[in-house]
């Protein structure tokens, strides 16, 4: 430990590192040296249980055994090539897999580098589909989407979101959006249906109404399955997500399930979809995809997009324009290829247990009366607080060796799916002390 060295890291780390979605006027700076498992180590050698997965994405925690080697075995036969025209083995070979395993006939693999880039794609090919297809609607320009909802921070997929301060100063660049309130399953205003069916049946009606009345300029409806994360794990009622499938099919309206944040077992099944047999007609991937360890994501579709995009004669021009340099790069698919080797060598068979433990701690939990409202879904648990005491709870658990992400609002734990139960448990003891003596 070289205490001036680190000061200087720090000093650095305030000086020129701009960070993701941190107010820098007030940042302390944390400057991580390791990870191992489901702990984080700063430079001066402190852990930290990562709670929040690092953002959701380090499905495997840190340093897994399999991925590591699979990335250093296809490091000696090739790190990238270019998917303009040609493509990785390794990436070939993840494709057919993920089109194997995704829901109903999705089949063909639109590689890019983040989830921003992958629902941008779905964007895109939506909006083309209905310019190219076999009876084109070149109306079909809008997007539906719902409030507080995020997909990320590239241009298209900022104007998805629904959360102010993501998307307010950019608008006078973005495409229109029209947003239905999410449906909410704290809320007690909409009737006396139990498990939020009144809310689903508010929402839906919703967006039956502009369906009704706009059908003919929407391309698609865009919606994170079952939890919308960054609106503060604001859950969706069972049901929610099929009852949209069918109005897309009833209007002809394409179907959107942005999984970056859920899907790959975070919920509990491989896809969030699963949980109601929705085969939406985009299905966007990310974070898990190579549990955290490098930059990849997908838009998988169905073969009535993709044909829509085959030349038909010899004057046509219905490729789609559109790629990264590092699509399909090979390192990142063996990443992938790996996770979902652990997910299919017992990690998902795994999982009922560990929700359940969560789920009984987490009820536990939920009784001070700190707690407004208590929430699950599969490896997602969240409270609202009473009182905005979020970020003192979340300085609070850091200084106990807990790293969570704070709210002001909102307590949420995230960690990775595959911590052990010892971990599990001290996470959730540093939460419910917090509780009591913030």
């Amino acid at each position: 430990m070289n205490s001036s060295k680190n000061d200087q890291l720090r000093e650095w780390d305030r000086a020129h590192y701009w960070h993701s979605f941190t107010p820098m006027a007030g940042y302390e700076p944390l400057v991580i040296a390791r990870a191992e498992g489901s702990t984080l180590y700063d430079v001066d050698g402190n852990a930290y249980l990562d709670a929040a997965s690092s953002m959701w994405c380090a499905a495997l925690g840190h340093g897994h055994p399999r991925i590591n080697a699979a990335i250093v075995e296809q490091l000696g036969k090739m790190a990238h090539c270019t998917s303009l025209g040609m493509g990785a083995d390794i990436a070939v070979r993840l494709a057919k897999r993920l089109a194997d395993l995704a829901p109903g006939d999705l089949q063909h693999v639109f590689y890019s580098s983040d989830g921003s880039s992958a629902v941008e794609v779905a964007m895109k090919q939506a909006l083309q589909y209905w310019r190219q297809c076999d009876s084109p609607r070149t109306n079909k320009t809008k997007y539906l989407a719902f409030g507080q909802a995020y997909h990320g921070d590239t241009i298209g997929a900022t104007a998805l979101g629904g959360i102010g301060r993501y998307h307010d100063a950019f608008a006078p660049v973005l495409c229109e959006v029209i947003r239905v309130a999410a449906p909410d399953s704290r809320s007690a205003k909409s009737s006396p249906l139990p498990g939020g069916e009144g809310e689903m049946a508010r929402a839906l009606s919703d967006v039956r109404t502009v369906l009704e009345s706009q059908a003919d300029t929407i391309a698609a409806i865009v919606v994170e399955p079952r939890v919308q994360c960054a609106a503060g794990m604001l859950m969706h009622p069972p049901g929610f997500l099929a009852g949209l499938r069918k109005l897309c099919d009833e209007y002809d309206v394409l179907l959107v399930a942005d999984e970056i944040a859920v899907g790959l077992g975070r919920t509990g099944k491989l896809f969030a979809c699963n949980h109601e047999d929705v085969t939406p007609d985009f299905l966007c991937l990310g974070k898990h995809l190579t549990a955290g360890y490098l930059p990849m994501a997908v838009t998988i579709t169905t073969p009535r997009v993709y044909n829509a995009f085959l030349n038909r004669e010899p004057t046509d021009d219905n490729t789609f324009w559109h790629g990264h340099t590092h699509s399909g790069n090979a390192l990142a698919a063996a990443a992938a290829m790996a996770t979902l080797d652990e997910f299919e060598s017992g990690l998902m068979d795994e999982l009922p247990a560990k929700i359940a433990h969560l789920n009984k701690r987490w009820r536990e939990i939920a009784t001070s009366p700190r707690v407004k409202h208590s929430r699950q879904c599969g490896m997602i648990a969240a409270i609202d607080l009473h009182e905005p005491k979020g970020q003192a709870i979340a300085s609070y658990a850091l200084e106990r060796g807990v790293w969570l992400r704070g709210r002001d609002d909102l307590v949420y734990v995230m960690p990775p799916l595959n911590i052990d139960a010892t971990d599990l448990d001290r996470i959730l003891d540093v939460v419910a002390a917090a509780l009591q003596k913030i």
